[in-house]
């Protein structure tokens, strides 16, 4: 019953991130970012693990490259082959050090030396198709990001990027499911 419930929200959620229009799309990802910005948790980071963001999703390649010229040291998730995991690896050149992982989805080349550890992570900018106002998040399904978060020391500040339309009042949840900190909406 529930995976029906997350599954229908799921195709809603994800065919209007497809939908929009692409003017719109980053005229609300830079609300998004300068609420980010403006936050005092983004503004003492350091270090921050980010996701490549696709198929509509808040744009966060605006973000980086600012954070970045801000001396944030940006760290983005590589999925390990043949596992369910990912290790947060720290990126310099978005146009140089990413390429296409599993799912079509951006990521840097798997370097262990360039490997974040979770303890040095001050936040952590989690993807959701959908989020709601107790902060629960509903991913693609594959439970990356409940497993990366639930791993995490509890000082590491998690927020998840949504559109007005990703947000919901109450999703369903299951016991496996991890909220993050806060939600930030244009």
């Amino acid at each position: 019953m529930l995976q029906e419930q997350k599954t229908t929200i799921r195709k809603k959620i994800l065919n209007l991130l497809r939908n929009q229009k692409e003017e719109e799309r980053l005229r609300k990802s830079q609300v998004i970012q300068e609420k980010l910005f403006f936050m005092p948790e983004f503004q003492s980071s350091k270090t921050i693990l980010f996701y490549a963001s696709f198929d509509g999703e808040v744009d966060t390649f605006e973000m980086m490259r600012k954070a970045s010229s801000l001396g944030k040291q940006i760290a983005l998730p590589t999925i390990i082959k043949g596992t369910n995991q990912f290790v947060p690896i720290s990126v310099s050149n978005l146009e140089e050090d990413l390429e296409y992982g599993p799912y079509d989805i951006q990521q840097p080349c798997y370097d262990p030396a360039k490997a974040v550890k979770k303890k040095d992570l001050d936040m952590v900018i989690a993807p959701g198709v959908a989020f709601d106002k107790e902060n629960k998040r509903l991913g693609r399904g594959k439970g990356f990001y409940d497993r990366f978060l639930d791993s995490l020391p509890k000082d590491v500040f998690s927020v998840g990027l949504a559109f007005d339309f990703q947000m919901f009042d109450c999703l369903p949840y299951q016991e496996h499911d991890v909220p993050v900190s806060c939600v930030i909406s244009n």
